[in-house]
């Protein structure tokens, strides 16, 4: 794989798990904090679960970029994922389970509302995410407004 195609792949994921971790971050606000504990779970497991999808899509690409053979199926458990990664990376296997504790299994399972949990959580993620940061971060334009929002826009 060329140089080029690496750096695209980097481009394509890393905009995209950013994204994942843009919506979990709007979402979690909905979850009202107070005294630095989240009000509604819902909100909170949403949240996490995108933002655990996010770090994801980044393990994906980085493994693929170090060469691992990705299987065809879409679902693959935790255990692939830290077989690997600690073969090519002891700290990142590390922030992984991190991660998978706070955002996989007690954000989005058991929606703690622990909002200094959460945090240290998507800290991890981005840490996970900052791997497969491009050398050159081009921002994705914004997507396109849904039909409502342009109907609604003709009126206002």
């Amino acid at each position: 794989m060329s140089i080029e195609q690496q750096e695209a792949i980097k481009q394509r994921s890393y905009a995209e798990a950013m994204r994942y971790m843009s919506n979990a971050k709007e979402t979690l606000q909905k979850a009202r904090k107070e005294n630095n504990l989240y009000a509604d779970k819902k909100y909170v497991r949403t949240a996490c679960g995108t933002a655990y999808n996010g770090v994801l899509l980044a393990l994906d690409s980085y493994l693929t970029l170090k060469g691992v053979d990705m299987p065809k199926k879409k679902r693959r458990s935790i255990e692939f994922y830290t077989s690997h990664v600690a073969q090519l990376d002891g700290k990142l296997l590390k922030e992984l389970n991190v991660t998978y504790d706070i955002l996989h299994l007690s954000g989005y399972y058991d929606g703690i509302q622990d909002a200094i949990v959460v945090k240290r959580g998507f800290e991890h993620a981005y840490d996970i995410i900052d791997h497969i940061k491009p050398n050159h971060v081009i921002e994705l334009p914004p997507a396109k407004p849904s039909l409502l929002n342009w109907v609604v826009s003709l009126f206002v």
